[in-house]
């Protein structure tokens, strides 16, 4: 069996100021959507300028912070929030969803799409191949951040968490960053490497990352403060990533059923 590598959680550290590795990922994931985005732009000749790209990136960047620590609060620590308000401001300690996350950076680019005078559904449909980066490098500090470890079993690479107990358990997190951030962005680069109809990307990014995620919560250890939700088996992250399953697919079936109609106009 594995042991976990117990990582300094502290990345740099100048006199009192330390850089958790946490925020790390979080710089590297937006710096990361930063130059992708502007890739994609060079290769395909979208009308973007490069000041609209950075708003875009320092926007949805917001948008993910506030959002999935909102997300965090009300999906699975509300009880803790109650009991600590000022929690909410101590994101060194972890506490972030990635579903609220997801609801914040669309809110954020609406919002901006609207300033600009730019159809949403371009400004989402540009930045979604950009995001599984981003997702990835949050899994590896989830990963170095010694959290979110998976459940208990018997397979030849399951790993120790001494922090948690001296189980041999799945790395969950390194799942997550193979299937929500490389695999994930393989998938939708590549989708969006060809002109598509409106919503198409986004759908199939949507669709994709609420199946992989429904699938690997059945290695993630449930939260505790939540458990099971219903039938023994179903946990929070399940719950929230089957709405995206579905809208996924309707967002790709009515892109292509609009670009057919549309077509034949």
């Amino acid at each position: 069996m594995l042991v976990f590598p117990q990582f300094d959680p502290v990345a740099i550290s100048i006199g009192p100021v330390k850089i958790h590795w946490y925020g790390v990922m979080y710089l590297i994931a937006f710096g990361g959507a930063w130059i992708l985005a502007n890739s994609r732009k060079d290769k395909f000749n979208y009308e973007w300028s490069k000041d609209q790209i950075s708003d875009l990136v320092f926007y949805g960047s917001m948008g993910a912070v506030l959002g999935g620590r909102l997300g965090s609060v009300f999906f699975y620590n509300f009880d803790r929030f109650l009991g600590d308000p000022l929690w909410l401001f101590r994101v060194w300690e972890g506490g972030m969803s990635f579903h609220g996350g997801f609801l914040g950076v669309i809110v954020a680019v609406f919002f901006y799409s609207k300033s600009i005078k730019k159809e949403f559904w371009e400004s989402i449909d540009f930045v979604a191949p950009c995001v599984p980066f981003g997702l990835g490098a949050g899994r590896l500090g989830n990963f170095i951040g010694g959290e979110l470890w998976g459940r208990p079993t018997e397979v030849s690479w399951g790993m120790i968490f001494p922090h948690v107990d001296d189980l041999a358990r799945h790395p969950s997190q390194l799942y997550e960053l193979a299937l929500e951030g490389i695999i994930l962005f393989i998938i939708v680069w590549w989708f969006s490497s060809k002109q598509r109809p409106r919503m198409a990307v986004s759908g199939v990014f949507a669709f994709f990352y609420g199946v992989f995620r429904f699938f690997v919560e059945f290695f993630r250890e449930p939260d505790l403060q939540i458990g099971f939700l219903f039938f023994d088996w179903l946990t929070m992250g399940q719950l929230l990533s089957l709405p995206m399953v579905f809208v996924g697919l309707l967002l790709v079936l009515l892109a292509y059923r609009s670009s057919h109609h549309t077509s034949k106009l």
